[in-house]
């Protein structure tokens, strides 16, 4: 067997003791914070960034320049897992009635998003082209992990409103979308921007890649709902009722479209919303659903944990200076809700439910996963700049809609009850 890496058996008992701390906090806290202006997310950073701060832990903390690939692989995991939960969450047909937002947001936000990310970090920040592209996917889809608070909360839940089906929607589909931008970027830092690259992009990242995904999606999600409730009573998977289903649907579903060359993110969210349709009312979807977020929130406990660590101790801190913050200011406070304004032009919704839509467009996990792709699949210039940059944009996301989740979405509710009666 290999050997650990030096120190840390040393430091053995003090990782149980911490991270079963911290597991119970992720079950507890919630209630404590439900009424406050303050969130799981920004406490697991806090308190990471805290402990790598102390010279004992400070060797073990990620560092995205020296150890992309883990960064990587770890996102990746807790991604995969937030979007099986999405779609299990969605119990809507699918028509325009119920999805126009989400085509709205994905047809005209992540565009518009994604223009504005890149000419303002080669504006600002002074990247090249394919660099500024490579932040502005990064950047661009709303992030379905630190996005839950202002999602639906279960495929029963009461608040099942317009803004929180249009936000759970989006963030289960725009990281499948932004992916072509990011091998666009990977194509162009690596051949330039001749017509070859552009065709290169348009069959594969684009038909070829988003074809397979949803194609594995559907038919795997179908597949994987009939052995779940259609065989036999004593042969159907949803007889042992046990939840972790989901996740070994999720791995499945992942690996195999990746292997076939698609983008396993859509086929994992398609996946989900197949296999809330084989049987809507059966108590095995909420087993699966419940599994799947509560393995959601254990994750990012421990990767956010991690994010505060990389933030000291990974030198995160140390990659930001007036420009970063600068680019940080544009992308929260003008880019993503001026871009989600303009999509919801002429929707007949209530003035604060749009501005929800618009503002909670919530950097995260998402984005920490696409960078760091695109930096292992290609040289980039200034990575260092780049890093700084979107950490510093997930930071004042987790800090800025942490805080203000809670007041604006109780007022969302006040106004829908009102309307009710």
């Amino acid at each position: 067997m290999p050997a650990a890496p030096p120190g840390l058996l040393e430091i053995y008992i003090p990782i149980l003791l911490g991270f079963g701390l911290l597991t119970l906090m992720v079950a507890w806290t919630p209630m404590f914070l439900r009424r406050m202006p303050l969130s799981l997310p920004i406490l697991c950073v806090g308190i990471g960034a805290g402990i790598f701060s102390l010279d004992r832990f400070a060797p073990y903390a990620l560092h995205p320049l020296e150890g992309p690939q883990l960064v990587e692989r770890a996102a990746e995991l807790i991604v995969i897992v937030s979007l099986m939960g999405a779609g299990l969450k969605i119990d809507r047909a699918f028509n325009w009635a119920n999805w126009s937002m989400t085509a709205r947001l994905l047809g005209v936000a992540m565009p518009i998003s994604i223009l504005a990310f890149w000419w303002t970090g080669q504006a600002l920040l002074g990247l090249g082209a394919a660099t500024a592209l490579l932040l502005a996917a990064s950047l661009a889809p709303t992030d379905p992990v630190l996005a839950s608070d202002v999602q639906i909360e279960d495929p029963h839940s009461s608040e099942d409103d317009e803004a929180r089906f249009a936000l759970t929607s989006e963030a289960g589909l725009n990281d499948s979308f932004a992916f072509p931008f990011v091998h666009l970027a990977i194509l162009a830092a690596a051949g330039g921007w001749g017509i070859g690259v552009w065709q290169e992009w348009a069959l594969d990242p684009v038909l070829m890649r988003l074809s397979i995904g949803a194609a594995v999606g559907i038919a795997g999600g179908w597949a994987v709902g009939h052995l779940i409730y259609a065989l036999p009573t004593e042969n159907k998977l949803s007889h042992t009722g046990d939840g972790f289903v989901a996740l070994g649907v999720t791995l499945a579903i992942y690996a195999g479209t990746e292997l076939l060359h698609g983008y396993g993110f859509l086929a994992v969210f398609l996946a989900g919303l197949m296999l809330r349709r084989a049987s809507r009312n059966h108590d095995f979807n909420d087993r699966m659903h419940d599994f799947a977020d509560e393995t959601e929130r254990l994750l990012m406990m421990v990767l956010l944990f991690m994010f505060g660590g990389m933030l000291t101790a990974g030198g995160l801190f140390a990659l930001v200076g007036w420009e970063e913050a600068a680019f940080a200011a544009i992308a929260i406070f003008v880019i993503r809700p001026l871009a989600g304004w303009i999509a919801l032009m002429g929707v007949a919704r209530p003035p604060l439910e749009r501005f929800v839509v618009a503002f909670f467009g919530i950097r995260g996990l998402g984005s920490i996963y696409y960078l760091a792709y695109g930096l292992n699949h290609a040289s980039f210039e200034q990575p260092n700049r780049v890093w700084g940059a979107a950490g510093l944009v997930i930071l004042v996301s987790i800090l800025l809609h942490g805080i203000s989740v809670t007041p604006i979405m109780r007022r969302l509710d006040r106004q829908r009850d009102i309307a009710r009666e």
